[in-house]
C-alpha cells in the first residue's frame, strides 16, 4: 500500500517544488522592476501564472516572499564557497568562487539588483540574518583565507577586503549591466562575454594576491 502511494507523493512534492520556484522567479522580476513598495502579490501571481491563493499557500505575506528572495540570493552566492577548507589550493577555490559569482550575474541579474537595493536602503529586512548567520559564515571564510596566508600560499592581504572585492567586482555586471553594455557598445552580454569577464577577474584578483594561476603552477 505504501509503495502505491510513493508515485503520488513524489508527484505532489514535485508540483509544490516547481510552484515555489516559479513564484520566487516571478517575485525576483517583480521586485527588481517595481521595488518592494511597488510590487504586489497579485502582480507576482500573474507573472508566475498561478492564483494568488497559491502564492499565499507558500508565503504568508509580500514581506515573507521578499525575505525569501533575499536569503535565496545569499544562499546561491555562498554555495560556491561553502565547502572550502584551509587545505584547498586558493587558486582553485577562489577561482571557482569568482567564476560562479560572475555567472550568477548572468543567470540571476534581477536577484542581484534586489539585494543591492536592499543594502542601499540599510538592509532593514536582512539585519538579523546579516548580523548572525551571515556574519558567522563570513568570519569562517576569512579564517580559511588567513590560513592560506599563514601557510605561504598567498600574499598577506586582508581576507575581509578580498571577499568584499570579489563581491563588488562580480556583482557589478548585474547591478550596472546597462552601463557596461553602453561602454562596450553591446545591447547585451553573451555567455561568452561573461566567461571572458570571469577569466579577467580571476587573473586580476589572483595575481593581486600573489597566487599563480592554475596553468602557471609548477
Amino acid at each position: 500500500m505504501a509503495d502505491n502511494n510513493r508515485p503520488k507523493a513524489y508527484k505532489t512534492g514535485k508540483i509544490r517544488q516547481d510552484n515555489k520556484a516559479q513564484i520566487l522567479k516571478a517575485a525576483e522580476i517583480e521586485f527588481a522592476s517595481s521595488g518592494f513598495d511597488g510590487a504586489s502579490v497579485n502582480s507576482i501571481a500573474n507573472r508566475a501564472g498561478l492564483p494568488r491563493t497559491n502564492v499565499h499557500y507558500y508565503f504568508t505575506s509580500k514581506l515573507d516572499l521578499y525575505v525569501a528572495v533575499l536569503t535565496g540570493v545569499l544562499e546561491l552566492w555562498n554555495e560556491a564557497f561553502n565547502q572550502i577548507t584551509e587545505y584547498d589550493d586558493p587558486a582553485d577555490a577562489l577561482g571557482a568562487y569568482i567564476r560562479a559569482k560572475v555567472m550568477y550575474s548572468q543567470s540571476h541579474p534581477e536577484a542581484s539588483k534586489i539585494f543591492a537595493s536592499e543594502i542601499l536602503h540599510g538592509a532593514p529586512n536582512l539585519t538579523r540574518y546579516l548580523n548572525k548567520d551571515f556574519r558567522t559564515w563570513f568570519r569562517n571564510k576569512a579564517r580559511i583565507i588567513q590560513a592560506w596566508i599563514d601557510q605561504g600560499k598567498m600574499d598577506p592581504v586582508d581576507p575581509y577586503h578580498l571577499i568584499f572585492l570579489i563581491w563588488s567586482s562580480t556583482q557589478h555586471y548585474a547591478d550596472f549591466n546597462a552601463q557596461v553594455c553602453a561602454v562596450l557598445g553591446k545591447s547585451h552580454l553573451s555567455r561568452r562575454d561573461y566567461q571572458k569577464i570571469a577569466d579577467s577577474l580571476t587573473t586580476i584578483i589572483l595575481k593581486g594576491c600573489g597566487i599563480a594561476l592554475p596553468g602557471e603552477q609548477s
